[in-house]
């Protein structure tokens, strides 16, 4: 019989020790890990939180690498993450991506790049079913993007033009923030995309299916209770109603969204024809 085991990563806050006095300050993103969690222990997995001051490299990591180890071909791991994403450019590692810059999750005390998550996925046994949820900004990871966020776009979905709401009122850490950050340590992440290599090397290995909140250049609403995509995710699983597979449950959440958060479905490597036609949360 096969084994589910699920992380989900809610960050309200980050260290403003670490983030030149930003705190990052968010309202749903525990809410959407508690929910989340909720929705996978319903489903027969075996479900950690970690919650904000616990969201650090080191605490994530080590609950990603204790599930890859427990986990063996058949199994299912899903992870979900939501808190703020950024974006550094991509100086290192050979061949890079369309825009020219890695993604990152935005944990408590760094960012974490796009890669260096790929980098764990491929800790998992071969035949390990990988399922992530993301709900944050830049969280497409490369796919063709139909509609680019311009001004006009960014006021339609936050209702207003003021740069500052609109970062208040999504989870992208601040541009400036995220150029500062940056500048400060440009050698540190110049170093983990040199050790990860290239795309190709890093990705080819690791089967794994990505369903986040938006499109690379596209922004991710918070809200009162969840996230706009969490919260989307889970009335149109709709307490375990849904049927059909992975495409049709992001076909339907896209269906629910609007299109300046545009929900993307990534596939890397090949999880299996038989994985993506399953009823989502199946272990």
């Amino acid at each position: 019989m096969a084994t589910g085991v699920s992380l989900h990563v809610g960050l309200n806050s980050v260290d403003p020790a670490q983030y030149d006095g930003w705190d990052g300050r968010l309202v749903a993103c525990e809410n959407d890990a508690r929910d989340l969690a909720e929705l996978a222990r319903g489903a027969g997995f075996e479900e950690t939180v970690v919650l904000t001051a616990d969201g650090t490299t080191e605490n994530i990591t080590g609950e990603l690498r204790r599930a890859a180890r427990r986990l063996e071909h058949g199994d299912i791991f899903l992870f979900t993450y939501s808190g703020h994403g950024g974006q550094v450019p991509n100086a290192e590692g050979g061949d890079t991506e369309a825009d020219e810059f890695d993604e990152t999750l935005v944990f408590y005390d760094r960012q974490f790049l796009d890669d260096e998550l790929y980098r764990e996925f491929g800790r998992f046994a071969d035949g390990v079913r990988i399922l992530a949820l993301h709900d944050s900004c830049h969280s497409g990871s490369g796919i063709e993007v139909r509609e680019v966020l311009t001004p006009e776009a960014m006021q339609r979905q936050f209702q207003t033009s003021d740069p500052n709401r609109i970062e208040d009122t999504s989870r992208l850490m601040p541009v400036v923030k995220q150029a500062e950050i940056y500048e400060r340590d440009k050698e540190f992440f110049r170093n983990v995309q040199r050790s990860l290599g290239t795309k190709s090397s890093r990705r080819g290995s690791t089967s794994a299916l990505l369903i986040s909140a938006c499109q690379d250049n596209q922004l991710a609403s918070d809200g009162p209770v969840n996230g706009l995509f969490t919260g989307t995710l889970l009335e149109v699983w709709d307490n375990g109603t849904f049927h059909g597979g992975y495409r049709a449950f992001h076909r339907d959440i896209q269906r629910n969204m609007p299109p300046t958060q545009s929900p993307n479905f990534y596939v890397t490597g090949q999880p299996g024809e038989t994985f993506l036609a399953q009823r989502p949360f199946t272990v």
